[in-house]
């Protein structure tokens, strides 16, 4: 148990059972009122945004929580199986853990993931992903307004839009949290 002066931006809890982030940690001293701690945190599950007020002695429990790289290996149902890095074990990772940017998921690629005693409980992609684009309609010869964009398949099965100039064939990066296209990558 940790006092919660002690809790700094960043650091997980488990606050009424479930394992929240802090996400902003103010100091609060409103005129001749006791002072106390504002946090606003995310839970790591859900994602949903909680608002509580601390007491300055308040009890508050810190998770400990074991962040590292991990490389992807395959998809298994509703799960994604990874390999350490250092000591080759394989782990089954839920599919939830990456939100939406699960799809720009390409095997070899390495990921971040953080457990709280043995138990997966975040995963993140890197920022960017490079990859092929595997199906688009070809871009009609004096079509060229500025920044028109098509739709393209990327390898993964992800559908984003490109510019008119990219090809079947060509790499793209792509933006993992947005999904949006970055840039065309030269060969």
């Amino acid at each position: 148990m940790a006092k919660a002066s002690e809790v700094k931006n960043g650091n997980i809890l488990r606050f009424n059972g479930e394992l929240l982030q802090v996400e902003e940690f103010l100091h609060r001293t409103p005129g001749n009122l006791r002072a106390f701690y504002q946090a606003r945190m995310r839970n790591v599950k859900s994602g949903k945004l909680v608002e509580y007020r601390f007491r300055t002695d308040e009890e508050v429990t810190i998770a400990r929580v074991e962040t590292n790289n991990y490389q992807y290996l395959y998809e298994d149902g509703d799960s994604l199986v990874v390999m350490d890095n250092e000591t080759y074990d394989q782990h089954n990772i839920p599919k939830a853990l990456f939100g939406p940017a699960v799809k720009f998921l390409k095997e070899g690629i390495n990921v971040i993931i953080a457990f709280e005693s043995e138990e997966p409980i975040m995963g993140q992609l890197p920022a960017s992903a490079e990859l092929e684009v595997t199906y688009t309609e070809p871009a009609v010869k004096g079509d060229t307004s500025t920044n028109a964009l098509k739709s393209a398949t990327v390898e993964t099965g992800a559908e984003i839009r490109v510019p008119l100039f990219i090809n079947i064939g060509d790499k793209v990066k792509v933006d993992t949290a947005t999904g949006a296209y970055v840039e065309r990558v030269k060969a």
